[in-house]
């Protein structure tokens, strides 16, 4: 992992970053860390599963038709001795 050393952050920032950090219960270095991967576009879980329905539902998706299944495919038979041969 990486560390990212930020200077010259201005005290009224700093203090939004700490409260912001409180009120959603990470440490400071938490929050900026969630901040950054938000903003970069990192997302995944139930971000990813919402933007998706958010995307994909009613009109903006698609029907897909499920082939039909036949049958069963026939067990595979194994003889011993070919492994060994």
């Amino acid at each position: 992992m990486g560390t990212l050393t930020i200077r010259n952050l201005d005290d009224s920032l700093k203090e939004r970053l700490r409260v912001r950090a409180a009120v959603n219960g990470h440490s400071m270095e938490e929050e900026a860390r969630l901040i950054l991967r938000h903003a970069i576009g990192g997302i995944s879980g139930p971000e990813l599963w919402a933007l998706s329905r958010q995307l994909f539902k009613d009109e903006n998706g698609i029907e897909l038709k499920l082939p039909e299944r036949r049958h069963d495919r026939p067990v595979p038979e194994f003889d011993e001795t070919e492994a060994y041969e």
